[in-house]
C-alpha cells in the first residue's frame, strides 16, 4: 500500500533555539518515560503553556491510568483509527502489539472491521471507544457494561484517554506531522 501524505505545515522548532519556556517544557518531556520529542509535542511547544500542560495529561493517560497497557494502547490504535492519524499509528502499533493485542485485532481496526476479540475486556474497550468517536456518545446499555468490566475509574480514564488522543490525532492531521525515519504510512 502506498500512501502519500501531504508535506509538514509547521516544522518542529530548532531545540537549540527555544525560549526558556519551551525548553523547560523540552526538558521535561525529554527526561520523562517518552524519553524523546516527537510529533505533536514537538509541534505543541509552539505554545508552551499548551505543551507543558498536554505534555502532563498525556503522561497520566500514557502510564498511570489503572487501565493494562493492552486496554489502553486498544482505546488509542481505536482513536488514531478514527481519525486516520498516520503518526499515531505508526508509533503505537508496535506498542499495542507489544502490549498484548493480537495482530489480527489491529489489522481489523486497520481496516475498519470488526476485531476477533478473545478478550471481553478489548471488545468493551474498542465498543466504547468506537461508540464515543462515530457516535459521539456511548448507549446505557454499553456504558453499563463497561462500568461492570472495568469499573468506574477505568472508565472515566478511558474517556480521557479517548479524549487526550483525539487531541493528539488533531495535532498530527492539522500540522501534517510528518512520520518518523522508518515509519509506513498504513492508513488509508
Amino acid at each position: 500500500m502506498s500512501v502519500t501524505l501531504p508535506p509538514p505545515r509547521l516544522p518542529a522548532p530548532d531545540p537549540a533555539k527555544l525560549t526558556p519556556e519551551q525548553k523547560a517544557v523540552y526538558d521535561a518531556i525529554a527526561s520523562g518515560p517518552r524519553g524523546k520529542v516527537q510529533g505533536p509535542l514537538a509541534i505543541w511547544l509552539n505554545s508552551p503553556g499548551l505543551a507543558d500542560k498536554a505534555q502532563s495529561l498525556g503522561a497520566f493517560c500514557r502510564y498511570g491510568t489503572s487501565l493494562e497497557p493492552r486496554l489502553s494502547e486498544l482505546a488509542i490504535m481505536v482513536t488514531g483509527r478514527a481519525w486516520s492519524a498516520q503518526f499515531e499509528w505508526a508509533v503505537h502499533k508496535p506498542i499495542a502489539l507489544k502490549a498484548g493485542l493480537s495482530e489480527a485485532v489491529v489489522e481489523a481496526i486497520r481496516t475498519r472491521r470488526t476485531p476477533p476479540f478473545d478478550k471481553d475486556d478489548e471488545r468493551v474497550v474498542h465498543d466504547f471507544a468506537k461508540a464515543l468517536h462515530l457516535d459521539r456518545k456511548v448507549p446505557q446499555e454499553l456504558y453499563d457494561e463497561a462500568v461492570a468490566t472495568l469499573g468506574v475509574t477505568a472508565v472515566v480514564e478511558l474517556v480521557g484517554i479517548l479524549g487526550y488522543y483525539t487531541l493528539i490525532s488533531m495535532t498530527l492531521n492539522v500540522f501534517n506531522v510528518p512520520l518518523e525515519e522508518g515509519q509506513t504510512a498504513e492508513l488509508e
